[in-house]
């Protein structure tokens, strides 16, 4: 059975949710990904490790035998790397997952990766990334949604 099994390996009590194995099914279909959140000095040990690499990175991903893969993400540099790529935290988290996925696919950067990053962000951000970046949450947790009824017209529309 494929899914994704999440670890929290920060000091925070939760990390961005999201629905990581539809994405993952998506992607890499009948895969089992383990996605860890860890913080800054966990990320650059790992990368000193795995790559040979001296900085911190916001996304790690590899395949391990069989058809499992490990995505890392360090969400303190995905924080701060948000605001460069145009986007908040949390829809970035979205981002790196998904380009830690397509690199366990054994795609390499270019047009074509970005292209598929940009429709599957768009695709699961909820309501697409537009409307996620600017969607209100109300207290009670529920979202307003627009939903045409049966004859195809909006809530509200009169035309």
């Amino acid at each position: 059975m494929s899914g994704v099994s999440i670890k929290n390996l920060t000091r925070r009590k939760s990390v961005p949710r999201f629905a990581y194995k539809m994405i993952a099914e998506n992607v890499l279909p009948r895969w089992d990904i383990s996605l860890v959140f860890v913080d800054p000095s966990k990320a650059r040990t790992l990368n000193e490790q795995m790559r040979g690499k001296t900085y911190v990175p916001n996304v790690l991903s590899y395949a391990l035998e069989g058809k499992n893969g490990e995505i890392i993400i360090c969400l303190n540099e995905a924080e701060k790397q948000a605001p460069t790529y145009d986007m908040d935290g949390r829809t970035f988290v979205l981002y790196l997952f998904i380009h830690g996925l397509l690199h366990i696919k054994g795609w390499a950067h270019g047009v074509r990766m970005e292209e598929c990053e940009r429709n599957l962000l768009a695709k699961f951000a909820k309501g697409g990334l537009r409307s996620y970046l600017h969607e209100t949450t109300h207290s009670n947790g529920h979202r307003h949604r627009d939903i045409p009824g049966k004859d195809g017209r909006h809530r509200g529309d009169l035309r």
